[in-house]
């Protein structure tokens, strides 16, 4: 019915009929198998049956007497010169002649010049089999590829310490975890006069020791396959997370042991997504809340609240009366107090409040270290302002340096100078001027 080429002759089973080699050409039946049925041409003219096989299946006449390639070639005589050139080697023609006994050498060389070597539709096949190939690998995991050098850090260096002394050369580490569990086992020699418990002592010392092992096994696994080696590149790789989903990455990597690391790497990508969705709606609600209905209005309300947002946190003076807002009369004595400022003139009047805010006691002095190195007056200034002596010395000494380097002293450069509440500061530069300790720039 059918003609095909059997590829490799060495493997054909013997007939099923006589147990004889089969030569060329033979049967197979299309119908039985596998494994397949061969049948010789004695056996098949003889309509040989044997269980399953019946004289009446469809079969197919194996044999390679037909051309391929080239009319004059037989497919029998391609794989003869295939074979040849793998044994003898390309060029070598003559003994390739020899080996075939059908063709001359020069027939052998025109003939695979020809159809093996200068033949596109050969090239044609095999970029096509190479497309097929990198297609079906093209979802699949990125092959690793060795290096020829791989790196080879210092013991002890920077590098060898971010890579927790991990050696690519060698693929093992500097110092294993548990580095010393060999030493349970260095004293131990298994003899014939070892009694019974000894015995399985010292068994189970080798066992505890083998639990040890894979321990280490595993640990170092779990390091390879997460990608832990390099550990300040895995410190930036979480970097560029938002700060919860770091949190939550700190707090999940206890559990990458248990699963692998693309399923980790899924799970920790999944919730900063989902991170990002929450804080996009949230975004989106509050453009709702606003009235916004577009997003070239949404522009214009962000560009507006970082404004009033940088406005907000800019220190003015217009802080220090805050507490008074409910009072107007302290507003009226702050504005007459700042226009005097203003004009250059040392404000005389305090702030009072009718608020019925209660202020804090004076602070008292007694036992405090350094009272006895202040006047009368600075230990009046210490307990009203609530300052301790030891601490106004300091601010007294600062002031009066760079008063004396500068030739005067501003109040902004005091408030730059003393890092403490304002009001704290405007009264003891102001104590300082009317004492004559400094004077005003």
């Amino acid at each position: 019915d059918r003609v095909s080429l059997y590829n490799d002759p060495s493997d054909k089973p013997p007939c099923r009929g006589c147990s004889s080699y089969l030569m060329e050409p033979y049967i197979k039946c299309a119908e039985c198998g596998p494994p397949p049925f061969f049948l010789c041409l004695q056996c098949f003219t003889r309509g040989f049956e044997y269980k399953k096989h019946q004289s009446d299946h469809t079969y197919e006449i194996m044999t390679s007497d037909f051309p391929v390639l080239d009319p004059s070639w037989t497919a029998q005589e391609e794989m003869a010169l295939l074979e040849a050139v793998m044994d003898c080697g390309f060029g070598n023609w003559q003994d390739v002649a020899n080996q075939m006994c059908t063709k001359t050498k020069e027939e052998c060389e025109k003939h695979y010049m020809k159809h093996f070597i200068n033949n596109p539709l050969f090239a044609s096949t095999l970029l096509n089999l190479k497309q097929a190939e990198e297609a079906k690998t093209a979802d699949t995991a990125i092959p690793f590829h060795s290096t020829d050098d791989p790196p080879r850090p210092t013991f002890d260096s920077l590098l060898s310490r971010d890579m927790a002394g991990y050696m690519p050369a060698r693929a093992d580490f500097i110092e294993e975890f548990d580095n010393y569990a060999e030493w349970d086992l260095r004293d131990i020699d298994f003899v014939e006069d070892d009694s019974d418990i000894l015995h399985a002592l010292k068994m189970a010392v080798v066992d505890i020791y083998h639990s040890r092992l894979k321990e280490r096994q595993r640990r170092k696994k779990i390091i390879r396959d997460h990608g832990l080696i390099n550990l300040r590149k895995f410190q930036l790789m979480e970097r560029r997370y938002p700060k919860e989903v770091q949190d939550l990455y700190e707090t999940m990597r206890r559990f990458a042991r248990i699963v692998g690391p693309v399923e980790h790497d899924k799970f920790i990508e999944s919730h900063a997504l989902e991170f990002e969705l929450r804080r996009e709606i949230k975004r989106l609600q509050e453009y709702r809340t606003a009235g916004i209905t577009n997003f070239c209005s949404a522009r214009t309300y962000d560009h507006l609240k970082k404004t009033r947002e940088e406005e907000r946190l800019k220190r003015t003076m217009l802080s220090e009366v805050l507490q008074y807002i409910q009072d107007s009369s302290a507003c009226q004595q702050w504005l007459r107090r700042q226009a005097d400022i203003d004009s250059g003139l040392s404000p005389s009047t305090p702030l009072t409040s009718n608020s019925g805010r209660r202020s804090a006691p004076p602070l008292n002095l007694t036992g405090l270290p350094g009272t006895e190195k202040l006047n009368e007056k600075e230990k009046e200034l210490c307990q009203m302002v609530r300052l301790v002596p030891g601490a106004y010395l300091e601010y007294k000494s600062a002031l009066l340096n760079e008063c004396n380097k500068q030739g005067g002293l501003r109040l902004a450069q005091a408030r730059a100078l003393i890092k403490i509440d304002v009001n704290k500061t405007r009264k003891i530069y102001d104590f300082l001027i009317r004492e004559g300790y400094i004077t005003k720039a």
